[in-house]
């Protein structure tokens, strides 16, 4: 098995030239055979016939003088056979062998039967002709020679056709070599990125499909990149916000054991490791529900159903974290039945209504619209809370990524509610975006399908 694409492609370029030119060949000897046979044999006749009427008419000895000064000798090539297999030839053949006669043959020509032999690769037409002279019935054999101009072109033609092969095989060695040298550095970059190295420059030009194909190539090697870097981040993120509970955890867990402990000072330790275990297991939770959702085994459950009920439901289930700080809700919300996946929908809203309530101030409004179309609704869910910055505005829905990373520990959460959200809007081909200046304010857009296409 031959591994190096440079060989097989010299090889098959030799392989195709060569076989593309002997089928050429042997196709075109077998279309064109009969007519150029007829050709040949047609003059051939006329010529052999010549010579036997000119032996009819002359005596021998006259007629083999007029024969060996005839100027169709240069064409053709006479022998005289007697019935004792001796012969007289006529004509030069130009260095070439003449056609065999089988003894089968000349007893057929001696016995007054004309005799024409078809030519066969490397041979000519042969004719026998029955010869009456004053000495009895002697037998002619009559085959065309090939003029000296002729062979010569014949050669010319056989040298032209080895040396072209001989130069087009140069051509493409050098050429083979600009074909696979952007492959070569694409194997070798290849390498590079296996070792986790993505800062390769292929600097490949070309047009085409290699150029194609550098391009894909790049684009695969920045996304990979990007990718490595959010493993990094993402590898960070979890360490920290694991290692932060766990450390109070720990903390209070070895501060327990102390002896002079107040019963109050005990409760409260308790209190924040049951916390701070709560708190990693909703982050194990988002965790898993993230993965499952970016998976290709999460399946939607679509049914039919009212939107703004459903979004009226989330507001009054959630009430207990409103309330207590009198934040109170404008509605508008337009009837509209969808076709979507009710469960994780219901959490969409309950993130984005979450936000909007941990990062309002007390005593505040929160505004919810839906408007919609023939095939799409938009959900607007608005808040006068602390906003978010334009360059956080890019990286929300990134998983642990907190905009309010001053203010982390008096909101808290994992980073995660909006990761969740913009999957699931994903997941239903929707769309969710946020409009955002600091301490005026947040809206976040979704909009949907009302009816989710299927694949």
């Amino acid at each position: 098995m031959i591994k190096s694409l440079y060989t097989r492609v010299v090889l098959t370029f030799l392989v195709s030239v060569i076989g593309g030119t002997l089928i050429s060949l042997f196709v075109t000897t077998w279309v064109f055979q009969d007519k150029l046979n007829e050709n040949l044999r047609i003059p051939l006749l006329r010529f052999g016939q010549d010579i036997a009427r000119i032996y009819e008419t002359l005596p021998s000895r006259e007629a083999d003088v007029l024969i060996s000064g005839m100027k169709q000798l240069d064409s053709y090539h006479i022998r005289i056979y007697d019935e004792n297999g001796q012969y007289q030839s006529y004509g030069v053949l130009n260095g070439e062998s003449p056609v065999t006669v089988t003894r089968e043959q000349l007893k057929k020509v001696l016995a007054g039967e004309a005799v024409q032999v078809k030519p066969s690769i490397g041979s000519s037409n042969l004719l026998g002709l029955p010869l009456k002279t004053e000495m009895g019935t002697k037998a002619m054999f009559v085959e065309p020679i090939v003029p000296p101009t002729l062979s010569s072109t014949r050669n010319l033609l056989f040298n032209f056709l080895a040396y072209s092969l001989i130069t087009g095989s140069v051509l493409i060695l050098v050429a083979s070599m600009f074909l696979v040298r952007p492959i070569k550095r694409l194997t070798k970059a290849t390498r590079r990125i296996a070792t986790g190295d993505f800062n390769v420059e292929l600097n490949i030009k070309q047009m085409g499909e290699l150029g194609t194909l550098a391009n894909s190539f790049e684009e695969m090697m920045h996304d990979l990149q990007h990718l490595e870097q959010m493993r990094r981040e993402f590898v960070t993120n979890v360490s920290h916000e694991v290692q932060s509970p766990l450390t109070s955890i720990s903390g209070y867990a070895i501060a327990l054991k102390k002896v002079a402990l107040t019963e109050d000072e005990r409760n409260r330790y308790l209190d924040i490791i049951i916390a701070e275990a709560e708190r990693m297991s909703k982050m194990s939770d988002s965790l898993l529900k993230l993965s499952l959702l970016e998976s290709q085994s999460q399946q939607l459950r679509l049914i039919t159903f009212s939107l703004d009920e459903q979004i009226r439901r989330v507001i009054v289930a959630i009430q207990p974290q409103w309330s207590a700080r009198n934040i109170s809700f404008e509605l508008d919300l337009k009837s509209v039945i969808v076709w979507a996946d009710h469960d994780l929908l219901s959490q969409v809203w309950t993130n984005l209504l979450g936000n909007s309530i941990k990062f309002s101030k007390d005593d505040s409004v929160i505004n919810v619209s839906i408007k919609h179309d023939l095939d799409n609704v938009i959900v607007r869910i608005s808040d006068t809370g602390i906003g978010i910055s334009p360059e956080d505005q890019e990286r929300i829905f990134e998983r642990f990524f907190k905009a309010d990373r001053s203010h982390s520990r008096k909101y808290g959460g994992s980073g995660m509610g909006l990761a969740i959200v913009k999957q699931i809007v994903s997941l239903h081909k929707g769309d969710i975006r946020v409009e955002s200046e600091p301490s005026q304010g947040t809206t976040f857009i979704v909009t949907l399908p009302i009816i989710v296409p299927t694949e």
